[in-house]
């Protein structure tokens, strides 16, 4: 995919974004409302998404790409739980704020964010593995990160792994396994349902950055940190090492794009559940998230150009 697109895509992020920022200055979608529209895009909309993503049709890759992406998917998050314990000493966090650096580093806004851009930016073979990492994602948070985020006060929450998105996730990949190709009714009605996805996920982003402590959190130096070492140095580092392992384009694009995504809400609504502080990371998501357009626009033109 050409600079220029990539470039168009993401300034459409862009407009939806400051459209979310603007109508909450408007108190059109405040406090109670987000919360609800987040209820529907994660339960319905991008789930939905995420099946219509399979069943176009146009995806080509084979059974034996899908094993790879497991693999991949696998080793991937094998080394960001690693990353995760590493990190917050690189940056000297303070020991009672090294979980929720743990968090962040591993568990990003795969699902919410990179979804909707995967679909805007991406070859349709990549979506794949996109697929394939939010599935891991699901996996490992409600056993994982919930150990990690409850300093391992709060046991495995194995009933929640399979939440809609999970399901809906596996299902494609099944889908995808067997070639299934539903009545026109249910495909048309899965298209219909995901097409929401980018408008609305978008305007909530916007509305979680509105309502952020935004410029507090751009003084923050750790932060910074966060951003060169997880978003910009993990990434490039990620799309080096699957070149060398001469995997193919679309696999390299999709994990990397997985890779460059902010810092994702589910840790902070876990959080909040938990009575824990969340002010960090409620700080944190919205600066990554807003750096975000800027470093996965770089990120994703080069790699799309020299790939």
């Amino acid at each position: 995919m050409g600079t220029s697109v990539i470039l168009q895509q993401m300034g459409v992020i862009v407009i939806l974004v400051t459209i979310g920022i603007y109508l909450y200055k408007k108190g059109v979608v405040d406090s109670n409302t987000s919360p609800k529209l987040s209820t529907i895009v994660v339960d319905i909309c991008n789930p939905a998404l995420i099946l219509a993503s399979i069943l176009t049709g146009n995806i080509t890759a084979t059974r034996k790409d899908l094993v790879i992406g497991m693999v991949i998917g696998v080793i991937f998050y094998a080394f960001l739980i690693v990353l995760g314990l590493i990190l917050p000493r690189i940056l000297r966090v303070k020991p009672d704020d090294r979980r929720y650096y743990n968090m962040m580093t591993v568990y990003t806004n795969t699902g919410f964010i990179g979804i909707p851009i995967a679909r805007a930016i991406l070859p349709e073979n990549a979506i794949l593995y996109v697929i394939i990492v939010n599935v891991m994602y699901s996996l490992l948070f409600y056993t994982h990160g919930i150990t990690v985020l409850s300093a391992g006060k709060e046991k495995m929450n194995l009933k929640r792994v399979f939440s809609p998105g999970t399901i809906m996730a596996v299902l494609a990949l099944v889908v995808f396994w067997f070639n299934l190709t539903p009545p026109p009714i249910i495909s048309n009605s899965i298209s219909y349902i995901g097409n929401p996805t980018v408008f609305l996920s978008m305007v909530i982003l916007g509305v979680s950055i509105a309502r952020s402590n935004l410029i507090g959190g751009l003084k923050n130096v750790r932060i910074w940190g966060y951003v060169l070492i997880r978003m910009i140095l993990v990434p490039i580092m990620v799309a080096l090492v699957l070149r060398a392992f001469s995997v193919n384009r679309d696999a390299i694009l999709g994990v990397t794009l997985m890779a460059s995504v902010p810092i994702g809400n589910l840790p902070m609504i876990t959080a909040e559940k938990m009575g824990l502080d969340t002010e960090l990371l409620s700080t944190a998501i919205a600066v990554t998230t807003a750096v975000s357009i800027i470093t996965i626009t770089a990120l994703m033109t080069v790699f799309s150009n020299i790939l």
